[in-house]
């Protein structure tokens, strides 16, 4: 089955932007994790994210990043079907 090359650049394009979000939870689960979540400087206070919420994140990333890939590798869509069931009825 040929390539569409325009699904296929749309393709790669949503998955540089899926792997960028990708590494900039890492780097925030990263600070969280390195204890680095509050902070104050002046009067001003930070507070850095939930940790449950950037892993909840990073998994929907990841599983979208699969899908991408095997899409890109199977040059179908990623909602296409691979595998189809037939029913035979006798009427």
């Amino acid at each position: 089955m040929a390539c569409d090359p325009r699904q296929q650049q749309r393709l790669k394009g949503q998955l540089d932007i899926v792997l960028k979000r990708l590494d900039a939870y890492y780097r925030a689960e990263e600070a969280i994790l390195s204890g680095a979540q509050e902070y104050r400087i002046g009067t001003r206070f930070l507070k850095r994210g939930d940790i449950r919420y950037i892993q909840e994140e990073i998994k929907q990333l990841e599983d979208r990043k699969d899908e991408l890939e095997n899409a890109l590798a199977t040059c179908l869509g990623p909602n296409k079907r691979k595998a189809y069931r037939i029913l035979y009825r006798d009427l």
